[in-house]
């Protein structure tokens, strides 16, 4: 049987972590829409369509941030369980 306090709660950081994964993923369905007119000798998008493929790099460090706040919290668990 689980406790119900497992299925609630969620670590420090979880949900950057899932926020960061979504617009990671985001960000490379724009790459490759971006890129497929390239390799299918269509015509390019615009521009500002480049820049949402920056969306992988912002993704990634939303991650990396939910992350490292998820060292954070266990740390300072692990600190007051001495």
């Amino acid at each position: 049987m689980r406790d119900k306090t497992q299925t609630n709660s969620a670590a420090p950081g979880d949900r950057l972590i899932r926020a960061g994964a979504i617009v990671f993923f985001l960000g490379a369905l724009a790459t490759l829409v971006t890129v497929a007119p390239l390799f299918l000798h269509a015509k390019p998008f615009p521009t500002y369509m480049f820049g949402l493929s920056m969306l992988m790099g912002v993704g990634f460090l939303i991650a990396g941030a939910g992350v490292l706040r998820s060292i954070a919290a266990g740390r300072r668990q692990a600190r007051a369980g001495r």
